[in-house]
């Protein structure tokens, strides 16, 4: 049930350009009608470790992403990249205004260029750290 992305009429709300994995995690879950307790039980971990997830702060390894898949009924890939059989974000659109929907979209867009500015400063500070601890010729 993947949505093509046609940008007159649609927008797949669950691409990796609009959404993290995090995102996915918690759509499906929703749509699963669990909580996050729920779903931590049901996978044996966590709470924190389940919201850690959601909020993309850690990610679960292999063998708890084949149960995560299996709990929702979305694919792995789908979780990860936002390919293959996953939910369909065209009853969200249908249901908001335009303009809500537009607002969204810009939000999902600001979240992913924010997240790629944070990845970009860690770097600059590594490499500032580097440089003020290396020896210095005097």
């Amino acid at each position: 049930m993947t949505v093509t992305e046609n940008s007159d009429t649609q927008t797949d709300w669950y691409s990796p350009d609009a959404a993290t994995f995090g995102d996915r995690v918690a759509a499906a879950r929703d749509l699963a009608g669990m909580s996050q307790a729920v779903l931590a039980r049901r996978l044996g971990v966590r709470l924190s470790t389940l919201r850690a997830w959601e909020n993309d702060t850690s990610e679960p390894r292999a063998n708890r992403l084949s149960m995560l898949a299996g709990l929702l009924n979305v694919s792995m890939m789908w979780l990860i990249n936002g390919e293959g059989e996953g939910l369909d974000g065209t009853e969200e659109a249908g249901v908001l205004p335009q303009d809500a929907a537009e607002i969204l979209a810009e939000m999902r867009t600001l979240r992913v260029e924010m997240a790629q500015k944070a990845k970009q400063v860690a770097r600059l500070e590594k490499r500032l750290r580097a440089m003020l601890t290396e020896p210095r010729d005097v």
